[in-house]
C-alpha cells in the first residue's frame, strides 16, 4: 500500500546521499529502517499501555517470578 512521507530536511539529504552511493533507492532504505524499528515501537507502546492499565487498576500484576517461571527463566 503506498505511503507518503516527509522528512526532515537533513535526513532526506543524508537518504538521497546513500541511495546515490550504493544505488539502492530512498524506498528501500526507508523500508529496512522501518523493518529494523517496528519491533521496539510496538514493544513501547505495548508497555505504556499496559502499565497505564495497571496503574489504573484494569490490568492484573502478575508478579516477576511467575513470569520467569511461566517462560522457563526461574532458577
Amino acid at each position: 500500500m503506498p505511503m507518503s512521507l516527509r522528512l526532515p530536511a537533513d535526513v532526506d539529504e543524508r537518504l538521497t546521499a546513500l541511495s546515490a552511493l550504493t544505488g539502492r533507492s530512498k524506498t528501500f532504505y526507508a523500508t529496512q529502517a522501518i523493518i529494523e524499528q517496528i519491533d521496539d515501537l510496538e514493544d513501547a507502546h505495548l508497555s505504556s499501555h499496559i502499565r497505564a492499565r495497571v496503574l489504573a487498576g484494569t490490568e492484573a500484576r502478575i508478579p516477576l517470578s511467575d513470569l520467569l517461571a511461566e517462560y522457563g527463566l526461574a532458577r
